[in-house]
């Protein structure tokens, strides 16, 4: 078995979450979480995906703090697998690569598994990256700079003092 290289010490933000959902497998796992699967006998059934692999992809989510464990809510001898704060921060993203894929890889009109607002019933607005002052932003007004990591404290705090 080929072994990949860890990117967990790695400066870029981009690179170093792969260890933990860089697989498809694992970002479907996350969805499938996200749409109330628990069990490892639903996400199964769901995927289709060997148990071997399916155990490994669920055990690295937990080791990586994405997935917790508790016991099952019924009663049984099973476990359940239920997102942690930091596995459901990454609702935007799975809402990025859906909208992403909406637009590349479906024809116009074609049916396909939509997100909707629960209250309401209608398609999820597109997401959008904005500047701290509210601006849209695209790539072509975005730069790639290495910044201290004190910076994101900083900034939380000016925010914070101008409430």
């Amino acid at each position: 078995m080929v072994r990949r290289t860890s990117h967990e010490g790695a400066d870029c933000p981009v690179a170093r979450p792969l260890d933990a959902i860089g697989d498809g497998w694992s970002l479907l796992i996350i969805r499938d979480a996200f749409d109330g699967l628990t069990r490892f006998g639903q996400f199964q059934k769901s995927l289709g995906l060997a148990r071997n692999i399916l155990t490994a992809r669920l055990n690295n989510l937990v080791e990586h703090g994405i997935l917790h464990t508790v016991p099952a809510r019924d009663g049984s001898p099973y476990k359940d697998y239920l997102l942690t704060d930091k596995g459901r921060g990454l609702f935007p993203v799975l809402v990025a690569l859906r909208q992403w894929s909406e637009q590349h890889y479906f024809e116009p009109g074609e049916t396909r598994a939509r997100l909707v607002d629960r209250q309401h019933h209608r398609p999820v607005g597109t997401l959008e990256i904005r500047s701290d002052d509210g601006r849209i932003l695209t790539p072509d007004d975005t730069i790639i700079a290495m910044l201290p990591g004190d910076l994101d404290r900083r900034a939380g705090q000016r925010a914070g003092s101008a409430a």
